[in-house]
């Protein structure tokens, strides 16, 4: 089965064949660096960094750019209210979504451009589309005629009329018509500017990623993505700008995931369910972020809340358990591993679903059937005596760490992730590590002296607060229930 990609240009999923055999070009929109990222960054970062990954798992060369945005109104206003310069805010939170998305365990992409590296490419984008009779200049704005690109809206799929009848004129704003977009935009006082053939000024904000796309991709390119609340003004304006200017097709395919809601309401600071990224990372460890958002198809809304992510850390958590005690099945030790039925079909599967439009849910479903299956092998009678359900075992292990990798998970030693997940939940019980260590001594010394119904009480007692005990050939252990 070859790759399809659900384009939104289309409203069908399309075989996937790039521009270029065996070479991709891939732009998502970045940030506006004015605060701190919130769940909703993080998941379209996962999401694009997993496509990422699975395109150059799936042999294609690919350069994958995703920008900054560092001049915007939204910049300068908290520069001004915090008293800084809007550079030295960029810098602040450009550094912050690094660490962000470091902490998430994403890849660098290829490129990751500023817009103000580009003000002389978007000049010349805006003067082109000037010359082309496309866009106009008003007291030192430009603006762009969307009445002058017959195929706007064909990404989002609006009714013209319908966005007439709702569309006004800011105050100050000189537009022909109500639809028009800035590209380039007069100095006022105490803002960034640059020289223009407009006089001094700053670019608009959807021209920027026309202006680092056509850089660093060229006219045309195989994939553009961002969130869905980027289809439109973003995404639309990108295309009758870059079309408007080359003539060529913009974008071959166009990928968006979907929005992310809190507790079954939308994200929102006026509702106090906003979220950042370093606010989640108090109470839950990175890769269960990262589990939790690859639990659903990318195009899918989901619901952030305690509930889902308790269930992905506990899902996570049955990988981490199984991958040690393959481990520890079969030693641990580096050796070559000969590739067996068992690898090769979980390894079929999760192709088979990343295939059908980057399914993620599918393919992680496949990897806990290789866990099942690993489970099962260990448990067999005699384990250690029959090679070929260690060579089995070594196998499954090896394949899901491997297709792990590829969307990012499994990136830690087991015992290392196990000890620490257990440490940040012994912190929310009412008891200690010390307390339970005593107790699973007063257990072992009760059943010496054959004092069965107390080992069974402080077994109890213990599950009651969320300790399970499990009794092995090597002793006595215990894990969050």
């Amino acid at each position: 089965m070859s790759l399809r990609v659900y384009n939104t240009m289309s409203g069908k999923k399309e075989e996937f064949q790039p521009l270029v055999p065996g070479k991709v070009g891939m732009y998502v929109c970045g940030v506006t660096v004015y605060d701190y990222c919130h769940i909703g960054h993080a998941r379209a970062n996962i999401v694009f960094d997993v496509i990422f990954r699975y395109l150059q798992f799936s042999g294609y060369e690919t350069t994958y750019v995703r920008n900054y945005t560092d001049v915007d109104d939204k910049i300068i206003n908290r520069a001004n209210e915090r008293g800084i310069s809007s550079q030295e805010l960029a810098e602040e939170f450009i550094k912050a979504f690094d660490e962000d998305m470091d902490s998430l365990g994403l890849v660098k992409p290829t490129h990751e451009p500023r817009a103000t590296e580009y003000i002389q490419k978007i000049i010349e984008i805006t003067q082109k589309l000037i010359d082309k009779g496309i866009a106009y200049e008003a007291s030192g704005d430009v603006y762009y005629s969307v009445d002058k690109f017959p195929d706007y809206l064909k990404l989002s799929k609006r009714n013209m009329e319908d966005m007439l009848a709702g569309a006004r004129v800011t105050p100050g704003e000189q537009k022909r018509d109500p639809m028009d977009f800035a590209l380039w935009k007069a100095a006022k006082p105490g803002e960034p500017s640059w020289k223009s053939p407009w006089g001094e000024g700053r670019p608009g904000w959807h021209i920027e990623c026309s202006a680092m796309s056509s850089s660093l991709l060229g006219d045309s390119f195989d994939i553009h993505g961002g969130g869905r609340d980027l289809i439109f003004p973003h995404h639309e304006n990108e295309i009758a700008q870059s079309e408007g200017a080359s003539g060529q097709t913009f974008v071959k395919y166009w990928l968006h995931n979907g929005f992310v809601n809190v507790n079954q309401e939308k994200m929102s600071k006026s509702l106090g369910n906003f979220f950042t990224i370093r606010d989640i990372l108090k109470t839950y460890d990175a890769e269960v972020i990262r589990f939790f958002i690859l639990s659903a198809h990318y195009r899918s809304p989901i619901d952030f809340s305690d509930q889902n992510l308790a269930e992905a850390q506990s899902g996570l958590k049955r990988f981490y358990e199984a991958l040690e005690a393959a481990e520890i099945a079969t030693d641990g030790t580096e050796k070559k591993v000969q590739r067996t039925d068992e690898g090769a079909k979980v390894e079929k599967k999760f192709r088979e679903a990343m295939d059908d439009d980057f399914n993620t849910a599918l393919a992680i479903a496949h990897l806990f059937d290789g866990v099942r299956t690993m489970n099962r092998l260990i448990a067999t009678k005699k384990f250690k005596k029959k090679p070929e359900l260690i060579a089995q075992v070594e196998d499954l292990h090896a394949t899901i760490l491997q297709l792990g990798e590829v969307i990012g998970l499994y990136r830690s030693q087991p015992t290392t992730w196990l000890e620490k997940v257990k440490l940040v939940g012994l912190a929310q019980l009412e008891i200690t590590q010390g307390e339970i260590e005593e107790l699973i001594k007063q257990r072992l010394q009760a059943r010496k002296e054959k004092d069965f119904s107390r080992g069974d009480e402080i077994r109890n007692d213990l599950e009651a607060q969320g300790i399970l005990l499990l009794d092995t050939r090597e002793g006595t252990s215990w894990r969050l229930k």
